[in-house]
């Protein structure tokens, strides 16, 4: 055999490498070699050892650095080696059987090996130019300055995209329909790995979009996230992907299936969580998936979706869907600005499958044709169809309501009457074959009541019985003998096989799936749902009908939302199935109003909000960190949006320049006192114009204001100069008076204007103003600043004469008329009033004069006089120079505050959520979970463990609240965190269960009044109230091992709500197992192991349908 001599000279230098020196190195101090999760943010740290804690992180470790944050400077760090080309570098590393070839680089007989220890990542080329940004006149490609202003890029589909398939000719995924141009073009984004956010009309296929970037992903052998807000979403979408991926994941409280898939879906609150704990999943991650986005209103889950995209590292691509929303561009513009990346935006301008709207009226068999369209296709809203409602309506009501007139009709309808609208509309509608349809009606009893009220409607053929019975049978072959006979089972069986379905939050989470499953094979044929089927399911019908159009939102009754309606409406029309969709509204009582429902169906969609607010959890999260700052979270969030720092700084850069070029202040001698004479001149004008506000904001100072009333006029063209009120426009935001102003001959037109008017002489100087020749007049339209006093006096003018006169005059023709009588008339008198008082005629006071008598009018009376006797005593305004020098004073000064202003704009003081954080800490600081100095301690610790009610947990935990208790009396006890509903069934439960209940409630009580005292708004009462233990007796009986047909017999809680409770009652008992083990309280740990072992059994932890 030949020896290689590359081989032999290779071993030779592993085994001894004094045998071969390398010559002309040069030595280079590494940077960073300590670093770990424990203490960097880099993704250069190593991967965490520990396989446990590679998926989900731990609390303990740092996160990655958050994109765009200026955070940390960027190393760069290079060791250059210079080797000659004479001796072989190893081309194969030791232990793998392929390697790199260096042979033949000839850079002249020398090659550099550049090893690259912490690069800044490099800017990708953008390898597809868009025609369609090219082509769209309104938004041009940013360049230069405009790359600073413009993040959010929209992107015209109204071209279509006849390149595509040239541009890329091999697809990561192969669709078998042709794509709309919306589709092509976030395609075209993906493949240029760009960030895009699709705003679509629902059923007009975003999802193309999401499997899309899964494919690139998996062709990249990168990873992808795709979060859903709702479990039900997240474990349809696993067995989508599933079916067309294979290699998917599955993370959600409860389940956790092929944790190291290419693509991984979960609900937004576990990516928070990854991200807060440094998963190692970040490092692979090329795509984050936010679906339904526009849950980032829901005022109680909205700040994770803000925190999450926040908190994304700077590789990490962001992909948006949504139904559509107004201000799509404007969100985007505030992520691109936080990330420093475009964001591309994508929107449909219609839906696929256009909507027809009707009223029904029908209730009988003679009337069930009575439906009338209300919105065509095209949206145009059709009057003639709602008057015939309100005529088919009319026809029917009883002669008396005729004879004596019903002004109310009632809202409400007895359920003999629903049923009767329901059974015509139905029957209608089966005929017409309109069915699947998705009726939504506003509250889970009266679902329930109208399902049953159909008891005698069939509207299934045997052969679909027979498949209904099939499907059910086999679904249900996973529960226990004794829960296939609940009570909520056999009558969901019974409606099922007459085609009808009930689903909302009180169904039993497997029978949700059995009927979801069923509706999308078109065997439900009649769906009474709430609106939680239409956020949660995708699942398009033919029909859909609304039960009413008012909803309770929890603290009352209110009209449907434009967003809210067309989200439901949106289910109609089944794309490829329907050419169009109906959507039915039933006039039960009767015609809704027709306001209502122009305003609920053409309304704007709610626009995206921030609902961003502080939660002990994030603000402990952070300050682990010492890189991140809560207040850099805050500044960074959509409710700070507004603020563009970056433009900012450049205005106060200009401004710094400005004043730096504006010529010296004069403040010698006479002069010396001219910067405390404009503060108190400006605090003069600021309490005058308070004054002034408040006078006319009172009904008294407006009946002053009236026709005839003497005032005194300062602005740039009169000083103290007498006028007479003529006219008060009606408009009250921006009111004007119409006055006849006396002033120099020459001066009408404003040409002379006075030279002291910017240093607000009327101020100290109340002389009026005396024409020194012939005295002439003005007709002006005055604004409220312009009339800095009210006098007593009043004039009887005729306004109208006087107005007519002095227009004609104003005419070329009439120019040099002598003035009519009437204004002649007010001259002379507004003359004669200032040769009377020279030095100021009698004003009336805004306390005795308009009454008013609030403490602030009261107050800014008396400062106005103080302020108005010291203005005498300056020495500056008795210098020759001093209106020029003020002018100076003035024009720095307005720089200063401008500069001020921006700089105050740009600090933490103007968070508007600064005040809370400091609340927040205080209450931290006084529970010992962070020090003096903001460094978290053992208590902040296991509070960033836990997802909710942080406080009370961990105050319980330290407490030794729950070692008295045993297994299932713990689990019954923390029940009172995750059970929100109102019940009416008291509890029986143990006596140590009464005293833990007890305890919660006081350490509740004592968080509650601490916050207030710390200055957090919540009440105490409303604290505590957030804990309820109506399930505590159904936990107890459950973890002791109660069958749940007899658990359900205990309370007037719905099954499914009781399933959801205990499901996530098990996800609080695992984070204080965790928590214990912080502590090092290992009986703690064993005893909530058991607790979870024990709740977790039979029906309510039955695995989804849609995940095996």
């Amino acid at each position: 055999t030949s020896v290689s001599l590359e081989t032999e000279v290779e071993k030779r230098f592993l085994r001894d490498p004094a045998w071969l020196p390398i010559h002309d190195t040069d030595a280079v101090l590494l940077g960073d070699t300590g670093i770990s999760a424990k203490n960097s943010m880099s993704l250069q740290r190593p991967p965490n050892p520990n396989p446990s804690e590679s998926l989900r992180g731990s609390n303990t470790n740092y996160p990655f650095l958050p994109g765009g944050s200026d955070s940390l400077p960027k190393y760069i760090i290079r060791a250059i080696y210079t080797i000659y080309t004479k001796v072989w570098l190893l081309t194969v590393p030791p232990g793998l059987k392929v390697g790199m070839d260096f042979s033949d680089k000839g850079l002249n007989g020398q090659l550099f090996l550049k090893v690259i220890l912490l690069m800044p990542k490099p800017q990708r080329e953008k390898s597809i130019s868009c025609p369609c940004l090219e082509t769209h006149p309104n938004c041009p490609e940013p360049t230069g300055q405009e790359e600073k202003k413009r993040w959010a890029i929209p992107i015209n589909i109204t071209t279509p995209c006849g390149d595509f398939y040239k541009r890329i000719p091999n697809p990561a995924f192969k669709y078998p329909f042709e794509l709309d141009v919306f589709q092509k073009q976030a395609v075209l984004r993906l493949e240029a790995h760009d960030s895009v956010f699709v705003a679509a009309h629902t059923s007009a296929g975003k999802t193309v979009v999401a499997e899309y970037a899964i494919a690139l992903s998996q062709k990249h052998m990168t990873r992808t996230i795709y979060t859903s807000p709702i479990k039900a979403l997240s474990n349809q979408k696993f067995r989508d992907f599933k079916t067309t991926f294979g290699d998917v994941g599955l993370l959600t409280g409860d389940v956790q299936l092929s944790p190291e898939a290419s693509c991984l879906i979960m609900t937004t609150e576990i990516l928070r969580s990854m991200l807060y704990n440094g998963s190692e999943v970040i490092r692979d991650l090329e795509w984050v998936i936010f679906d339904e986005v526009h849950y980032i209103n829901d005022a109680e889950r909205g700040v994770v979706w803000e925190e999450v995209l926040i908190m994304l590292p700077d590789h990490v691509s962001i992909i948006l869907l949504s139904a559509t929303v107004p201000n799509a561009v404007e969100f985007s513009e505030w992520i691109g600005r936080i990330k420093k990346k475009h964001i591309y935006v994508i929107s449909t301008a219609k839906r696929p499958v256009p909507l027809e709207h009707y009223l029904y009226t029908g209730n009988s068999t003679k009337t069930q044709k009575e439906m009338f369209l209300l919105l065509d296709p095209s949206g145009n809203f059709q009057t003639k169809g709602y008057y015939a409602a309100i005529d088919a309506k009319k026809e029917r009501t009883s002669k008396h309501a005729q004879s004596f007139g019903t002004k109310n009709p009632s809202q409400y309808t007895t359920s003999n009457q629903d049923r009767a609208v329901w059974l015509s509309l139905l029957h209608f509608l089966s005929q017409r074959q309109q069915t699947p349809v998705v009726a939504f009606t506003f509250s889970k009893t009266r679902c329930d009541d109208n399902a049953r009220s159909l008891a005698s409607m069939d509207l299934t053929s045997s052969a679909e019985k027979s498949e209904i019975h099939s499907f059910f049978q086999k679904s249900l072959r996973r529960l226990r003998g004794g829960d296939r006979q609940l009570p909520q089972i056999l009558f969901m069986r019974d409606l099922l096989k007459r085609g009808i379905g009930v689903h909302h939050s009180g169904i039993l989470p497997i029978m949700k799936e059995v009927i979801e499953m069923l509706f999308s094979r078109g065997l439900v044929k009649v769906l009474f749902a709430t609106e939680t089927f239409a956020m949660g399911v995708n699942m398009p019908a033919r029909t859909v009908v609304f039960d009413s159009i008012r909803k309770h939102d929890g603290t009352g009754f209110r009209n449907l939302l434009p967003g809210e309606y067309i989200q439901m409406a949106g289910r109609a029309g089944r794309r490829g199935l329907d050419a169009t969709g109906t959507v039915i509204i039933l006039c039960k009582s009767g015609v809704h109003d027709m306001g209502d429902l122009n305003v609920m169906m053409l309304g704007k969609p709610t626009v995206l909000q921030s609902q961003f607010r502080l939660t002990y959890t994030m603000i402990l999260n952070l300050l682990r960190v010492e890189a991140l700052r809560v207040t850099d979270m805050m500044r960074r969030s959509f409710s700070e949006s507004h603020r563009d720092t970056q433009a900012y700084e450049q205005q106060i850069g200009q401004l710094k320049q400005t004043l730096s070029s504006l010529p010296p202040l004069d403040t010698e001698g006479q002069l010396s006192d001219l910067l405390s004479y404009y503060y108190t001149v400006t605090e003069l004008r600021i309490t005058a114009e308070a004054l002034q506000c408040a006078v006319l904001g009172s009904v008294n100072g407006l009946k002053a204001l009236s026709v005839g009333r003497v005032v005194v006029v300062n602005n740039k063209q009169h000083f103290n100069a007498l006028g007479v009120i003529l006219q008060v426009s009606s408009d009250s935001v921006n009111r004007t008076f119409t006055a006849l102003i006396i002033c120099e001959k020459g001066n009408e037109e404003g040409r002379g204007d006075s030279p002291n008017c910017s240093a607000f002489p009327h101020l100290y100087n109340t002389a009026l103003f005396t024409p020194e020749g012939p005295c002439s007049h003005t007709v002006q339209k005055l604004k409220l600043q312009d009339i800095s006093a009210i006098t007593v006096k009043t004039l009887k003018v005729i306004p109208d004469r006087i107005i007519d006169n002095y227009n004609k005059r104003q005419q070329l023709r009439f120019r040099l008329d002598p003035p009519g009588q009437a204004i002649s008339t007010a001259t002379q008198e507004l003359l004669r009033l200032v040769e009377a008082n020279p030095g100021g005629v009698m004003t009336l006071d805004p306390v005795n004069d308009f009454q008013l008598k609030s403490v602030d009018v009261v107050e800014g009376t008396m400062r106005l006089r103080v302020l108005q006797d010291s203005l005498k005593d300056f020495s500056c305004i008795h210098s020759p120079t001093f209106s020029e020098q003020f002018l100076r004073v003035q024009e720095r000064m307005s720089v200063q505050e401008e500069l001020d202003k921006l700089l105050f704009l740009i600090s933490d003081q103007s968070l508007s959520l600064l005040p809370e954080y400091h609340q927040r800490i205080k209450v931290l600081q006084s529970l010992q979970y962070v020090d003096s100095s903001g460094a978290v301690q053992l208590k902040g610790r296991v509070a960033c463990q836990i997802s909710s009610h942080e406080l009370l947990l961990t105050e319980l935990l330290f407490e030794n609240a729950l070692s008295p208790l045993a297994p299932e009396e713990s689990a019954a006890l923390l029940s009172c965190l995750v059970f929100q509903q109102k019940t009416q069934v008291e509890p029986h439960i143990t006596n140590t269960l009464k005293e833990g209940i007890e305890r919660v409630l006081a350490v509740a009580q004592r968080i509650g009044e601490l916050q207030r005292d710390c200055g957090i708004t919540q009440t105490a009462e409303e604290f505590v109230g957030q804990f309820k233990f109506g399930l505590t007796e159904v936990v107890y009986c459950w973890a002791r091992g109660m069958p749940f047909a007899e658990i359900a017999q205990l309370t007037d809680v719905q099954e499914g709500t009781v399933v959801r409770c205990i499901q996530r009652l098990d996800e609080v008992l695992k984070e204080v197992r965790q928590a214990a083990r912080i502590v090092g309280d290992s009986v703690l740990g064993s005893k909530m192991e058991k607790a979870s072992l024990a709740i977790r059994r039979d029906i309510v932890f039955t695995a989804s349908l849609y995940t095996h």
